[in-house]
């Protein structure tokens, strides 16, 4: 098996930057190296550009926009980017100087295509571009740690002559999720800097993060794969959360160490400069003094707590979610969230229990048909259909570009990067998805994998761009594009069912995407807390004790977030 990752500052670059998908523990690996490293004597900055940062919490320490001193680790200091702050300030830079001057349409077009995840990262990447071409700021640390990557895409875009200048500023397309960057002209020679200290192996290491599961390990290498197309190949792989032994002949604990074998045995090694791994520890990695036994051989598993705790929260089952779509006629059924929390699974559920309940079923979704195979048994009553991402980018994307055919070579370059945004892909898919949303008269349409309310909110823009061709043209919008959106927004027709894990990083993304999608003017009122740990009632000690971490949010989705709170227990 790997090595247990033990940071040395003589292998590891000036720059490190920790990558992963919500909820791997990149904060947490993130510190933990800093602490190690400044153990060693050397000068360290610990900087987060995540959007749901949690610095303070795991350091203990109330982190502010400057780099200052962290208590008790001689040599670390740490700031903290507010990215949401740096994208506000740069959509009011951008936009501000049309209020007035444009129609309002036009402005609140503007402010939605600077709203997406690219214009925060982007503008999270603007703020710490200091931190890697400032000789003032690099001179005073001799490794600075960045929690929280740019994405190969946004990179990518970077480095294209026609980022820079506003020939999208009337773009209508409706996918870009980064729109021009005209304003960040100034900045150009800093950002060609930046991108050269990034691709240098001697400068820059990239830590992608990852968990012992079959979706964060694909996710890991698509991450990489991405990173690796702008120069980045100086990768590792750590996996966080190996369960290093067994104590009991618990059920729930051997599958779990099962499901972890098998997910680690299909890595491609090739594809990582090197691979290392961190335990499973079932207490929460916060304080200094927690953050330096993980990455020491001194980490003992504490006992298993004799008291339980109790719910406070009044959790329901998946059957009662079932229960509720049929009394209240809710024909659309969409489970949301982020990667890896289960939607598939979700979705696959929830359909199989309402054609077992005797009604007819469209389960859709994005993952290749053979993924629902092993989920769902097929019927008379359940119909399952798969679309294909890849496809329906290469359909929207040639429309297009067939319809910016006037463009120069390098604007054309620009949009097609562009369309490769996560953004594209939703608004493609979710194109195709329509039509079946349109058969919700005649039976139940299960959904697995939807779009975010920023994308939303861009394809409605760009309905009302196909509406102004259809007044120009003739050519007529089809019935089921036009219904799409009302149809979603109705909660007597739809439920969107926000699919988290019962962990800090998943429980926050979810809350902020349901606070996007009431942008968009959808609202949620079920979460399905999946792959519960407290629900299995596992005798492991390490998985019984993260059972009892798992009460907080729960308790806390409950009293904040969810009006109905749906527990499913952890399975293999």
């Amino acid at each position: 098996m790997f090595a247990r990752f033990s940071p040395s500052s003589e292998a590891l670059t000036p720059f490190l930057f920790f990558t992963g998908k919500g909820g791997v523990g990149k904060t947490s690996t993130a510190c933990a190296t800093a602490i190690s490293l400044a153990d060693q004597g050397k000068n360290v900055l610990l900087v987060s550009t995540d959007p749901a940062s949690n610095l303070q919490d795991v350091l203990e320490f109330n982190v502010q926009r400057d780099p200052q001193a962290v208590p008790a680790v001689e040599g670390l200091y740490a700031c903290n980017i507010d990215p949401e702050e740096a994208a506000r300030m740069y959509r009011e830079k951008m936009v501000g100087p049309y209020r007035g001057v444009l129609p309002d349409d036009a402005v609140a077009s503007m402010e939605e295509q600077l709203s997406g995840a690219c214009t925060v990262e982007i503008a999270a990447f603007d703020e710490f571009t200091a931190l890697l071409v400032d000789a003032e700021v690099t001179s005073h640390y001799d490794h600075i740690v960045f929690d929280t990557a740019p994405t190969g895409h946004t990179l990518r875009l970077l480095q294209l002559p026609t980022a820079w200048s506003s020939f999208l500023t009337s773009s209508t397309h409706g996918a870009s999720c980064l729109g021009p960057l005209s304003g960040l002209q100034e900045k150009k020679d800093s950002y060609s800097e930046s991108m050269q200290a990034l691709s240098d192996s001697e400068k820059t290491k990239l830590m992608l993060v990852t968990r012992p599961e079959p979706s964060a390990i694909a996710e890991a290498k698509r991450a990489a794969d991405e990173l690796l197309e702008i120069g980045m190949k100086n990768q590792h792989l750590i996996m966080n959360g190996w369960l290093e032994g067994l104590k009991t002949d618990d059920a729930v604990a051997n599958a779990f160490y099962n499901r972890q074998q098998e997910a680690v045995g299909r890595i491609d090694e090739a594809s990582f400069s090197s691979i290392s791994m961190l335990p499973f520890v079932s207490h929460s990695l916060t304080g200094i003094q927690s953050l330096r036994s993980w990455f020491s051989l001194q980490h003992e598993e504490q006992a298993l707590q004799n008291d339980k705790p109790s719910l406070r929260a009044a959790v329901q089952s998946i059957d009662d979610y079932v229960d509720s779509l049929i009394l209240n006629g809710q024909r659309v059924i969409m489970t949301m969230g982020k990667g890896g929390v289960g939607k598939t699974s979700m979705a696959s559920t929830i359909a199989a229990k309402l054609s077992d309940k005797g009604h007819s079923v469209h389960l859709t979704t994005t993952d290749p048909a053979d993924h629902l195979s092993g989920m769902v048994t097929k019927s008379s009553r359940l119909h399952v259909s798969s679309i294909n991402p890849k496809k329906e980018v290469e359909r929207y994307t040639h429309q297009v570009l067939t319809e910016a055919a006037s463009l120069s070579d390098s604007e054309r370059e620009y949009l097609e990067e562009d369309l490769r945004s996560p953004c594209t892909e939703e608004i493609a898919v979710f194109q195709a998805f329509a039509s079946i949303v349109a058969q919700s008269e005649h039976e139940f349409v299960v959904i697995d994998t939807a779009p975010t309310g920023h994308t939303l909110l861009l394809l409605d823009a760009a309905q009302s761009y196909h509406k102004e061709v259809e007044r120009m043209t003739g050519q007529k919008t089809p019935d089921s594009i036009k219904q799409l959106l009302p149809t979603l927004r109705d909660p007597l027709q739809t439920s969107i069912a926000i699919v988290t894990l019962a962990e800090a990083t998943p429980v926050l993304e979810a809350s902020r995407l349901q606070e996007d999608l009431k942008r968009a003017g959808i609202t949620s009122s079920w979460w399905l807390i999946n792959q519960s740990l407290f629900a299995a009632d596992s005798r492991e000690p390490v998985l019984a004790n993260r059972a009892n971490e798992e009460v907080k949010w729960i308790d806390t989705v409950h009293r904040k977030f969810a009006k109905e709170t749906v527990l499913i227990p952890w399975h293999a």
